[in-house]
C-alpha cells in the first residue's frame, strides 16, 4: 500500500510587536523551506511594502510572491489605514492561497491584537486559520512580558506555536526564561545581519540548523 503524500507545510508569521523583524525571519523561512511567500495585509508602501523588500533580497521568483489581498499606503494600524482608503476589511478574504504543493509562509501585520477592522483581531484571523506559528520577539529588555503575554493569547485559543525568533543581541537568560515559562522552544537567536542578503540569511539557516528542526517540527 503506497503512503500518502503529505501535504506542503503552511506556517504562519506572527510578532510580539511592530518592527521586531517578522520580514526578516519571513525570508529566513521562505528560502530555508523553498516556500511561496503571502502577506495577506500590508500597511505601508511608502518603499513598496514587506514583500518588495523580501522579493528583492531573496531575487524571488514571480510565482513564488504572492499579492496582498489588502495594501493600503499609510504605515497605521491596517483598520485605520483601510479606513484611510474608504475600505473596510473583510476577514472573507483572507483565505491562504494555493500554492500547487509548494510551502507556503504567511506574514501577518504588527502584533497578535492588533485590529483588521472594527470588530476583528489579527488573533481572530489566527483562529480561524488554524495554522502554526512561528512567533518573533526581541531578544532583550521588555521581552519576556511581551512574548510571554502573546504565548498566552496564542494558548487560550489553541493555536499551535512551532516556537520563537528572537532578534537582536544574544541575551544570557531571556531564552531560557522564555522557554521555562511559555512552555514552546527557542528555534533560532538572530543577532543584527550585516549585510543583510540572501547569503547571510542562509548562512544563519544552517548554523542554527533550522533545517531539522523545521523537519521535525513540520512532519
Amino acid at each position: 500500500m503506497s503512503e500518502r503524500p503529505r501535504c506542503a507545510p503552511r506556517l504562519v508569521v506572527c510578532g510580539t510587536d511592530t518592527d521586531v523583524g517578522k520580514t526578516v525571519v519571513s525570508a529566513l523561512l521562505v528560502q530555508g523551506l523553498g516556500a511561496w511567500y503571502w502577506k495577506p495585509v500590508q500597511s505601508g508602501l511608502e518603499q513598496g511594502g514587506d514583500r518588495a523588500w523580501l522579493t528583492t533580497v531573496l531575487q524571488l521568483p514571480l510565482e513564488r510572491q504572492l499579492p496582498e489581498a489588502y495594501a493600503f499606503q499609510a504605515a497605521v494600524s491596517p483598520h485605520w489605514a483601510a479606513e484611510m482608503e474608504a475600505q473596510t476589511i473583510d476577514p472573507d478574504r483572507l483565505v491562504p492561497p494555493e500554492t500547487n504543493g509548494h510551502p507556503l509562509v504567511i506574514e501577518t501585520a504588527g502584533g497578535l491584537h492588533v485590529p483588521l477592522n472594527r470588530h476583528w483581531l489579527q488573533i481572530d484571523q489566527l483562529e480561524r486559520w488554524q495554522l502554526p506559528v512561528v512567533l518573533v520577539a526581541r531578544s532583550g529588555l521588555g521581552t519576556l512580558n511581551h512574548t510571554l503575554l502573546s504565548l498566552e493569547a496564542l494558548k487560550r485559543r489553541s493555536i499551535p506555536v512551532l516556537g520563537l525568533f528572537l532578534n537582536g543581541p544574544l541575551h544570557a537568560d531571556n531564552p531560557r526564561t522564555l522557554e521555562r515559562f511559555g512552555g514552546v522552544p527557542v528555534l533560532a537567536q538572530m543577532p543584527r545581519l550585516d549585510p543583510l542578503d540572501a547569503a547571510s540569511l542562509q548562512d544563519t539557516w544552517h548554523r542554527q540548523e533550522l533545517g531539522p528542526k523545521f523537519e521535525r517540527l513540520l512532519l
